[in-house]
């Protein structure tokens, strides 16, 4: 039995924020996800946007803490050494009939306090978007882009680095109150905490059942996108997202978004849906957003588009089918059990905030005490692509490895792969690779570089290819069949 002071459920961007959070103060801290790396279920299935706030109710906790987490996110991303491109964002009024729309955005920023927003006519659109066809925007200058996945990633790298330990491939499989202390039930190992922070995202409605609370229904909704190729990045400027209008499901269009790597964006669409697991793309649905956005944006085509994915929100509906706000409380019938339910957009723009707002509801009872060795900065991993030509001898003569590249689309070199194979966490599946290097991203999404992965592994790590799997157990990379000696090939 391994005993914390606070245990956070869930590694998701919103988890690991609050464990860092948490490691500011003298306790023994343990973040449990049921992966085998962090942030790989709706922290890293998304646009990467950094809101500005103002599209959420006024009043709300969405709106608040996504005012604050703005406020703050660039002083983050310098912190833990995160890419981060503050680009604007034009809401769009494709016709006349739209600008309303446009206003009573304008307007419900203004009431959050939302800084840098106006309202811009054709030619001041047409100034910042030549390719872009509307006839007004809502600029917003403090929207902003990030990388999501690089995020929770540091975000835990910062977590661990201040003393919180980190139990991947443990799924809970029960909470139960025990006197004063809760024990966390995993099929390897069981934990108890003076308290609990359930941020188990889309199953945060399940962890809380499994202690005892059942007033909350998690409904997953997958949003579905598609990524144009690197040569198509000047086609756009600024983050565009048409106008909220009558007749489109969850009110926005599709959003065409420039990520920090270079890549286009399209999507989401939003479908409601039962399973939690269902992340299954669909012709139907990928047909209407490249028809919906080339009708908007002309420039590219179906041959620049190098990749589909799809992400799920865990909304809240009440009776009447609409969304609730964020849910961020400590139970009223299980004291110290704290529930972040709902955490959808903008929980990525949030995530410190929200860990802050956790932090204050322990410190209110619990009396925290500062620590004076508490290490807020963490420095990434180099990026030869993004070095000079002068940085990139000088880091060749340092690390031969710098000179062999592995991913010719993104310029990943076999030190990368090397370096984030021995990554802090210790996670080894090749999405874990494939996020902290860009490696398997570009056009030819892996037919180049992902032979070489494979042999890298196998020769620095003794990571033989029959191990080898994308993301689990129940996806290896290999086909093969189990022997009376171990496993070989079909």
């Amino acid at each position: 039995m391994k005993r914390y002071d606070a245990i956070v459920i869930g590694g998701g961007v919103v988890g690991c924020a609050t464990a860092r959070e948490l490691s500011r103060y003298d306790l023994t801290v343990a973040l449990i996800e049921k992966e085998e790396d962090v942030g790989w279920g709706t922290s890293s299935r998304n646009t990467g946007v950094v809101h500005a706030g103002f599209s959420h109710q006024p009043g709300s906790l969405k709106a608040a803490l996504c005012r604050e987490g703005n406020r703050d996110f660039e002083a983050l991303s310098r912190e833990l050494d995160v890419p981060y491109k503050k680009l604007g964002k034009c809401v769009v009024a494709l016709t006349d009939d739209e600008i309303p729309n446009v206003e009573a955005l304008a307007k419900r920023g203004e009431q959050n306090g939302v800084p840098g927003l106006s309202i811009i006519g054709k030619e001041k659109l047409r100034e910042l978007e030549p390719n872009l066809n509307g006839v007004a925007a809502l600029y917003s200058a403090e929207s902003a882009v990030t990388n999501p996945f690089l995020l929770t990633i540091a975000l835990a790298e910062s977590a661990k680095r201040n003393g919180v330990d980190f139990y991947l491939s443990s799924p809970v499989t029960g909470v139960k109150k025990n006197g004063a202390v809760y024990r966390i039930s995993t099929p390897a190992e069981e934990f108890e905490a003076d308290w609990v922070i359930n941020s188990a995202g889309l199953f945060a409605d399940e962890i809380s059942r499994s202690v005892g609370i059942d007033r909350y229904r998690i409904q997953p909704y997958r949003g579905e996108y598609l990524i144009l190729d690197r040569r198509k990045e000047d086609i756009v400027n600024h983050l565009i997202y048409p106008a909220a209008h009558k007749g489109k499901k969850g009110g926005w269009g599709t959003h065409v978004v420039p990520t920090v790597d270079g890549n286009i964006l399209i999507g989401p669409t939003i479908e409601g849906i039962q399973d939690k697991t269902d992340f299954a793309v669909t012709g139907k649905k990928l047909g209407e957003l490249f028809n919906e956005a080339s009708g908007f944006l002309p420039g590219f085509s179906r041959g620049d588009l190098i990749r589909t994915f799809a992400g799920l929100r865990p909304k809240i509906p009440n009776e009447s089918g609409e969304f609730q706000d964020f849910i961020i409380e400590e139970d009223r019938d299980y004291a110290h059990f704290i529930n972040l339910v709902g955490m959808e957009s903008p929980a990525l723009t949030a995530c410190q905030a929200i860990a802050r707002r956790v932090v204050g509801m322990i410190d209110q009872k619990a009396h925290l005490q500062q620590r004076t060795d508490f290490y807020a900065l963490r420095k990434a991993p180099t990026d030869f692509s993004e070095l000079g030509p002068d940085e990139q001898r000088a880091a060749i003569e340092e690390m031969p490895d710098h000179g062999d590249i592995v991913c010719r689309c993104e310029q990943v070199t076999r030190r990368e792969i090397i370096e984030a194979a021995r990554n802090p966490l210790g996670a080894m599946s090749l999405i874990s690779l494939k996020y902290r290097t860009r490696a398997m991203t570009g056009r030819c999404q892996g037919g180049y570089c992902l032979p070489k992965i494979v042999e890298i592994l196998r020769q620095e790590l003794g990571y033989l290819p029959l191990s080898q799997h994308l993301r689990g157990p129940e996806a290896y990379l290999f086909s093969r069949e189990r022997t009376e000696g171990g496993y070989s090939k079909k």
